[in-house]
């Protein structure tokens, strides 16, 4: 459906202003193409994917423009990590092209990158042994991510987040100790932003036989979800499948 003549001369003039900034500022051309032919909502992305973060700069405009970004260009971040590694090959790249290995579901080799890391004087890193022991996790390796977890709850200081509190549950459910599973389970589920918590620890509930008490949280998983707005929502529809799947 066509725009009416004067919509489409305010869309037009809003698309150029927006390729203007395309040029200037050093963008990847295809946001020309994108702004271009799906107009006004090729430009409505582009501003929210790359305008508001660098006028606002808050947590909030930066992380819709990530994801923004991710659902056009889901490599983008992984090919960029992956030519600092080739050019310098230092424990922080190839952090960050672990990182987006796993943003990416490459666990296994975001998990040699984190154990190649892991090593000297970065042995004890907390976000490397919690990287590695996330990806052990993924690839069903819980009794090799276990002592990374007990490791990194060693160290000097050490407190712990409710990731990784997250990443000890299923762990311990890799390893049949449901007890203590639970325990983290809940912990994570009760600090964690977003949906992940929730998700997995109404799965948990659901795959030890305790389907009511886990239809009770796919409820509120639910009510949180129709709240989420905007680029989130994707990300709130993965984690309420997720529970919905084992509540069944």
């Amino acid at each position: 459906m066509s725009l009416p003549f004067g919509l489409f001369g305010v869309s037009l003039v809003f698309a150029i202003l927006l390729c203007v900034h395309v040029v200037r500022t050093n963008q990847q051309m295809y946001w020309l193409w994108i702004i271009l032919a799906f107009q006004p909502l090729g430009g409505l992305v582009y501003l929210i994917a790359i305008v508001l973060p660098e006028t606002f700069g808050g947590t909030t405009a930066r992380r819709l423009g990530q994801a923004a970004r991710a659902t056009l260009d889901p490599t983008r971040e992984y090919r960029a990590a992956r030519q600092l590694v080739d050019d310098a090959p230092t424990v922080a790249n190839q952090m960050r092209l672990a990182q987006a290995a796993a943003g990416l579901g490459r666990w296994a080799e975001a998990e040699q990158l984190y154990a190649e890391a892991t090593r000297g004087i970065h042995a004890e890193d907390p976000t490397l042994l919690l990287g590695r022991a996330t990806a052990l996790v993924e690839l069903n390796r819980p009794a090799e991510a276990l002592p990374l977890l007990d490791q990194l709850d060693a160290l000097p200081d050490h407190s712990p987040s409710p990731q990784e509190s997250l990443t000890l549950a299923r762990a311990y459910e890799g390893l049949g100790r449901n007890t203590e599973a639970e325990a983290a389970f809940k912990w994570a589920s009760e600090r964690l932003p977003g949906l992940e918590g929730l998700a997995r620890y109404a799965a948990f509930l659901a795959r030890t036989g305790r389907k009511p008490e886990a239809r009770e949280m796919l409820a509120e998983i639910d009510k949180r979800a129709a709240r989420t707005k905007g680029a989130f929502r994707a990300e709130a529809k993965t984690w309420r499948d997720l529970a919905a799947q084992a509540v069944g």
